[in-house]
């Protein structure tokens, strides 16, 4: 922009988004960007609302929302037409109660996503309990059938009477299209409806303006004002706003489109209003089955080095049962003909690319829209071609993600998570399958399937049975790296199943496990304190590894501080009721070790020892313990620690034989004096 002539925007910071259906949210990314991230995603964690907030408009209404949720304990029920922005409007109302910087997430009040329905919380998870200062979203916009919604409402009641008792906050979007105050009478709260605070669509050009200004482009007023331009701004939802602006940022990083902010507008705008009919007029051309495939492989392969596509290209022939002709192929056709009569360019590098801006996401739509009957050869091509070695590792997983794209657009969320199990289960080595990690992280972070792929991963880590050390290890990757943002209780339920299995990759999800329990507000430990406790109590086959677990978590490197010694208590107290194991050892010394050089952990000792609840055996075994830990070093606070052990230890033999003797009990028992 040039300082005379430049655009301003006033209003709060934020993301733009849809209310139903994808939204395109375009960050600092190459031109490839939109291709592999075209999708909604469910990611709440600090970074991304921070990057969402750059580019937020606010709708008419989001004041009034905000205003209403400044008392802690309060609930505000979005509702608005489809593509107003109602999920990002309620992602920034809670982004927004937070303090400046990481203040907000170090003090506890966690940024956390509830299931919207029964089914998203599969087998033992129960809903998280809100903490003070907690702020939550429940997105409800995917419901779309009455029984659903009463269900979800009757969900919503209880969840506010927790949000409202803890002093958290919650942010409801509400389905476009239904009867919400017909259903609202039925949910037993009539008080609900006050909460609902319309939003409606945002000014199209602010939308427009904001995003382009947060990608540096050089443009002037002037340069919004054609006539299709306004057309989309007027009428187009958020969603499709936020994808135009991308679209003229990938225009400008592609150098192909010219150098001025016009030509990659309208190359941009073009894209968004004209791909779909063009596609369909080239296919009323393209008849054969050899070029339709070639149309296909270089729309799903595109930015790829020509070779690799002419190898996918034979590849999905050969899939759909495409008999080739019989003639040498010299005879033929050549390739470059072909390409050339698709309107698919070779780049000098040697890399295939359509003419027109977003043109191979257009016929990638086109395909998998309108040929449903191949959809499962194309499910099993991509997992062929995704093989070649000729792939690097990012080229790979586009191709990966283009297909997931299409496949949850055409609602076969099973292609994906079937491809993803596939390769999972054929990997080898120690690595982690990234075509399933990619695969699976994309499933978990659709708006509409999310919840469908997080019922799949518990279904595949609680499987009867050994499970390939692949799909643990994929499984543990996607609970760590995605699940665990978004959803930490539910990444915490599956990482617990996976890390009661054998084998070397249960050992990396137990490590995982451990990490997500270190969380800053404690929940997610004493949470896992008490899962694991229930479960080695509970449970007879395979209680010695869920005690395992708890030991280890248990241990003075994985305590938060300060200490939370009543849950500390409780679980030295299942620990302690087993027989003595190797693993008291490191347990025992290193809360004594952290007692001698941490003044904060002085009560370490004492509530061991009361964890024992009196028992001989126990006792006898930390005594034990504790004189090999002082005899290990001759320093002046060990031996105060010990011999203040040592002293507790007395106390509680002595409390134990006095109780004893008052009660006229007989001789000691054999697990007393062994």
């Amino acid at each position: 922009m040039t300082e005379r002539d430049h655009v301003t925007v006033s209003g709060s910071r934020g993301p733009v988004n849809s209310g139903g259906g994808d939204q395109y949210v375009f960050y600092g990314a190459g031109p490839d960007w939109m291709v592999r991230k075209g999708f909604t995603h469910l990611r709440i964690a600090r970074e991304d609302r921070v990057r969402l907030a750059d580019r937020f408009v606010p709708p008419p209404g989001y004041r009034v929302a905000a205003d209403r949720l400044e008392e802690p304990g309060s609930v505000v029920l979005l509702d608005g037409p489809p593509g107003c922005g109602r999920r990002a409007a309620a992602i920034m109302l809670l982004h927004g109660l937070g303090a400046d910087g990481d203040a907000d997430e170090e003090e506890g009040a966690r940024f956390e996503e509830l299931p919207a329905t029964a089914e998203d919380t599969t087998g033992d998870q129960r809903p998280p309990a809100p903490g003070e200062g907690g702020r939550f979203l429940l997105d409800l916009s995917a419901i779309t059938d009455a029984a659903t919604y009463d269900k979800a409402l009757h969900r919503l009641v209880a969840y506010r009477s927790d949000v409202r008792r803890a002093g958290a906050r919650m942010v409801v979007v509400l389905p476009s299209g239904m009867e919400h105050a017909h259903a609202m009478e039925h949910a037993h709260a009539p008080d609900l409806e006050p909460l609902r605070v319309r939003l409606e669509r945002p000014r199209g050009v602010a939308v427009v303006v904001r995003y382009l200004r947060m990608d540096r482009m050089p443009f002037r007023p002037a340069d919004l004002e054609g006539d299709a331009l306004r057309s989309l701004c007027d009428r187009s939802p958020v969603r499709e706003l936020a994808r135009l602006a991308g679209l003229v940022r990938a225009a400008r990083d592609s150098h192909r489109f010219g150098t001025d902010f016009a030509g990659w507008l309208d190359q941009a705008v073009h894209a968004v209003t004209d791909r779909a009919d063009e596609v369909r007029r080239q296919m009323s051309t393209v008849r054969t089955a050899p070029e339709r495939a070639l149309l296909l492989a270089a729309a799903v392969f595109e930015e790829i080095r020509a070779d690799t596509v002419y190898e996918a290209w034979h590849r999905l022939m050969r899939t759909v049962g495409h008999e080739e002709e019989a003639t040498t192929e010299l005879a033929r056709t050549d390739f470059g003909e072909l390409l050339e009569a698709l309107r698919i360019e070779r780049a000098p590098d040697g890399r295939l690319r359509f003419e027109r801006l977003a043109y191979a996401d257009a016929v990638r739509t086109y395909f998998w829209a309108n040929f449903p009957g191949v959809r499962d050869d194309l499910r099993d091509w991509i997992d062929e071609v995704t093989e070649l070695n000729s792939l690097t590792h990012d080229e790979r997983t586009n191709v990966v993600l283009r297909f997931g794209e299409r496949s949850l657009a055409v609602g076969r969320p099973d292609h994906l998570f079937g491809l993803a199990v596939r390769w999972a289960d054929r990997a080898t080595g120690a690595t982690c399958e990234p075509r399933a990690v990619a695969a699976l992280e994309l499933g978990l972070g659709h708006e509409e399937f999310g919840g469908w792929f997080r019922k799949q991963v518990y279904e595949c880590a609680v499987r009867p049975g050994p499970l390939p050390d692949g799909l643990v290890r994929v499984l543990t990757a996607v609970c760590r790296q995605s699940l665990a943002a978004t959803h930490p209780d539910q990444a915490m339920v599956r990482l617990h199943h996976l890390a009661v299995r054998e084998g070397k990759a249960a050992h990396e999800a137990r490590e995982a496990l451990l990490e997500l329990a270190a969380d800053r507000d404690h929940r997610l430990y004493l949470s896992l304190i008490g899962r694991l406790r229930d479960r080695a109590s509970r449970e007879r086959r395979g209680a010695e590894r869920h005690l395992r677990l708890l030991t280890e978590l248990l241990g003075s490197d994985r305590a938060p501080q300060p200490p939370p010694w009543p849950a500390l208590f409780k679980g030295w107290s299942t620990v302690f009721s087993r027989p003595p194991t190797e693993l008291w050892t490191p347990l025992v010394s290193g809360w004594l070790s952290a007692a001698a050089s941490d003044p904060a952990q002085f009560m370490a000792p004492e509530v061991m020892v009361g964890a024992t609840h009196g028992r001989t055996a126990a006792l006898h075994r930390l005594y034990v313990i504790a004189c090999g830990w002082a005899r290990s070093s001759r320093h002046p606070d060990r031996a105060a620690v010990a011999a203040r052990f040592w002293q507790h230890i007395d106390h509680a033999q002595y409390a134990r034989t006095e109780s004893a003797e008052r009660a006229g009990a007989g001789p000691r028992t054999t697990e007393e004096t062994r």
